[in-house]
């Protein structure tokens, strides 16, 4: 008999007793580590009907922006192998209207609401974040750094250190909300422009944004995103590329990171978990099934109970992300 076997079996916890909440920061706690992330789940409200919102550990709406947007011209999404190729061009009524219309709504639900916001200025992202500071309904801002900067020549605020913590910065010093601020995976180094953002006042750093890939028609001529050559790639062919730059961020702030991309499984969740994330945002997946992200929170408590464990935490950083190899090449 192998001395394992007599071991007893540890004893098991009702998936009701078991801690899945989650401090971001800033005073502001998460039910559990599950959230709709930014883009596919709109504002909620679209949900309502189908989802037990009040069951989520928070909800991203989609990209907020100062002045409302009309987005890009159809087709705006192209299916891939094991993903969506999509191109919005951030689509939405701006920051007044949403206020206006789903503010108070938010502050009725129980998942907390942050709110993802876009820009192409510091200017507009400090006057957005002054807008929603003090919002009865909204729980935190996410800054979308995947946006142009007008001011320095239409590069990325999330491509360049020193422009992603001058808007973090800024932002910072316009509200008293908690901070996440998103960074995007099309970069050629994740971990300055992450200690960039937590030492300029984030209080929590998500990733990934989408991937950035073309799709061409070769039976139209030309590409099949038409406001927009390039869309972004999200969906399971992104996820590889997620862990590792989670766990590339995880290595380098002490501030919590929420992991998003490829998500379809709560098996998914764990890797995230185990390369150090705190929380995981469920994106494309919920067009196909909306239902998925309360399923993950089930499963998950679920899964610690089973192992006779009364927090998720213990999920956390069990893969050694601070020994994972760094790519070949890349600098501290």
């Amino acid at each position: 008999m192998q001395a394992a076997e007599l071991l007893p079996a540890p004893a098991q916890v009702p998936p009701e007793s078991v801690d899945l909440s989650v401090d971001i920061g800033r005073g502001l706690t998460l039910p559990n580590p599950i959230l709709a992330a930014s883009g596919p789940f709109g504002y909620g409200v679209e949900y309502a009907e189908l989802v037990d919102l009040h069951r989520l550990g928070g909800i991203c709406c989609r990209g907020t922006t100062l002045k409302p947007r009309l987005g890009n011209p159809g087709p705006r999404f192209v299916e891939t192998p094991a993903g969506l190729l999509h191109a919005i061009g951030l689509q939405n009524p701006g920051v007044d209207a949403v206020i206006a219309r789903y503010a108070e709504t938010w502050a009725s639900w129980t998942a907390p609401v942050v709110v993802n916001v876009a820009a192409r200025s510091v200017r507009d992202f400090v006057e957005i974040a002054r807008r929603l500071d003090g919002v009865p309904g909204v729980a935190a801002i996410e800054l979308n750094l995947s946006c142009p900067n007008v001011d320095a020549g239409g590069s990325l605020f999330a491509a360049d250190s020193s422009a992603a913590a001058e808007v973090t910065a800024a932002v910072r010093r316009a509200t008293d909300l908690p901070l996440v601020v998103k960074l995007s995976p099309n970069v050629t180094e994740i971990r300055p422009i992450a200690r960039a953002v937590a030492a300029a006042g984030a209080d929590a750093v998500s990733a990934i944004n989408a991937v950035a890939g073309v799709a061409i028609a070769q039976v139209a001529g030309g590409p099949s995103l038409l406001g927009d050559a390039t869309g972004g790639l999200s969906g399971p062919a992104v996820k590889p590329i997620a862990l590792r730059i989670v766990s590339e961020i995880v290595a380098s702030v002490k501030i919590p990171v929420i992991a998003i991309g490829g998500v379809t499984s709560l098996a998914d969740v764990l890797d995230f978990l185990a390369v150090g994330a705190v929380a995981v945002g469920v994106g494309s997946a919920v067009f196909a099934d909306p239902g998925l992200p309360v399923r993950l929170v089930e499963s998950l408590a679920e899964t610690c109970g089973t192992q006779g464990m009364t927090s998720y935490r213990g999920l956390i950083r069990t893969a050694g992300a601070r020994a994972l190899p760094r790519p070949r090449g890349a600098s501290a």
